[in-house]
């Protein structure tokens, strides 16, 4: 018991910390950022805000979270490790928001940073026997080669960074959703601590999600400042090897997907990214507006729901991955069919395509296409019922004027004409 109370200290004292740290030095990020000339300005259409914003507030995250981490950092020396390619990682993404980096060379320095830290000892060294492997250790997981366990080390840490950098899309979707990734992956650390020596991962991932909760007042729609290359790849490296540093090693084929089922929703958005930009004979490093987020933005929820529906499913996989912890698989596989249930109806469009390849390549424009159509037939409706009755509709039935909320420029036109 005594030990127990010590370690939930330790938890709340690494959340007080990075939390306070990282929201007190949020507003120092934006001053840095508009001296160094960090600034993301609306030059395409991809981007969702429509002025410029700072994008140097991974700083914040990335000194809140630091200064948390020594507490951890005593307890298990993989954590000092992980600091260290944190640092790395994150001057990886600074130099990429100041110099823009070519795609080659970003993926360069990340592989290289996951080389150094598999070298000094955070690496995946089995893997659960789904196929009835015979050589397995004492927890029946197969046990892999060095050549193989470099191989994954290294894929699923610069794997999970790209696939973090790909949700920093819309206003707040990066930090809240890797809080909850974290929060999730702590909790089952924290449950599992005592027996399985988990609890310094516990704490250092409670320090990653305080420095994003400190970050997000700032963040959240309409965002103040942006995290940047530097904060979004510093925290998808960070959830990537804390979750691989002290890993659910328990008797049960389904142990190690724990971390998998926690990181989900990134780790299927990025694939389906690849998938898409593959079949459109595009390169996978371009950019596009195909991600789950922009299909919510194109179906007219707007940034505020659409992240908040993000945070939904995100949070559904965590529960999952908790209830697969305790063995509670019936439970977790009915709440993964919901989350699979949203996905796909994020996914497939309002009316619905001839074939699956053409559901994965379509461009969200089309949806936009779509509902302006509905959007013209509803007008057309509602003038026809005017003439009809003689008698008008209330506009703001049908406007909606706040271009963040999925308003457009003719919606504020007319709000205005009716004003």
């Amino acid at each position: 018991m005594i030990e127990s109370n010590y370690y939930l200290s330790r938890v709340i004292e690494a959340l007080l910390i990075s939390s306070v740290i990282a929201f007190l030095m949020t507003p120092v990020s934006i001053k840095v950022a508009h001296k160094i000339g960090v600034i993301d300005r609306p030059k395409d259409g991809r981007r969702m805000h429509r002025k410029p914003v700072p994008r140097f507030g991974g700083m914040a995250i990335f000194i809140g979270s630091m200064a948390a981490l020594t507490i951890s950092a005593g307890m298990n020396g993989l954590i000092k490790v992980a600091m260290l390619g944190g640092l790395l990682m994150y001057g990886l993404g600074v130099l990429d928001d100041i110099k823009d980096l070519k795609p080659v060379v970003k993926f360069g320095g990340q592989f290289l940073v996951a080389t150094i830290v598999y070298i000094l000892g955070i690496r995946i060294t089995f893997l659960s026997n789904f196929f009835g492997a015979k050589v397995t250790d004492e927890y029946a997981n197969v046990i892999l080669s060095g050549g193989l366990a470099f191989v994954i080390t290294i894929l699923w840490i610069v794997g999970i960074t790209n696939a973090v950098n790909l949700m920093d899309g819309l206003d707040g979707l990066a930090a809240g959703s890797v809080a909850i990734m974290c929060m999730s992956l702590a909790y089952i650390a924290y449950i599992h601590g005592t027996r399985l020596g988990s609890m310094p991962v516990c704490i250092a991932l409670v320090a990653v999600a305080g420095g994003c909760l400190g970050f997000l007042p700032f963040n959240f729609s309409p965002a103040k400042t942006f995290m940047g290359d530097g904060g979004a790849l510093y925290l998808g490296y960070m959830i990537a090897v804390l979750s691989v540093i002290s890993p659910l090693k328990q008797a049960t084929v389904v142990g190690a997907l724990v971390p998998m089922l926690t990181l989900a929703v990134p780790i299927f958005d990025t694939v389906f990214a690849m998938l898409r930009r593959f079949l459109n004979h595009e390169s996978i490093m371009s950019a596009d507006r195909g991600h789950l987020h922009h299909h919510l933005m194109a179906a007219g929820f707007g940034q505020r729901r659409s992240v908040l529906i993000m945070y939904g499913i995100v949070g559904i996989m965590g529960i999952v991955a908790v209830l697969i912890s305790r063995g509670l698989y019936k439970d977790a596989f009915a709440l993964f069919l919901i989350a699979l249930l949203y996905l796909g109806i994020i996914i497939v469009p309002k009316r619905p395509k001839k074939n699956l390849r053409t559901i994965i390549t379509q461009d969200t424009m089309e949806t936009k296409k779509e509902n302006f159509v509905d959007y013209l037939n509803y007008e057309r409706e509602r003038r026809k019922k005017e003439r009809e009755t003689g008698k008008a509709e209330d506009p703001s039935k049908f406007i909606n004027a706040d271009p963040e909320e999925g308003g457009s420029t003719y919606h504020r036109k007319r709000k205005d004409e009716s004003q």
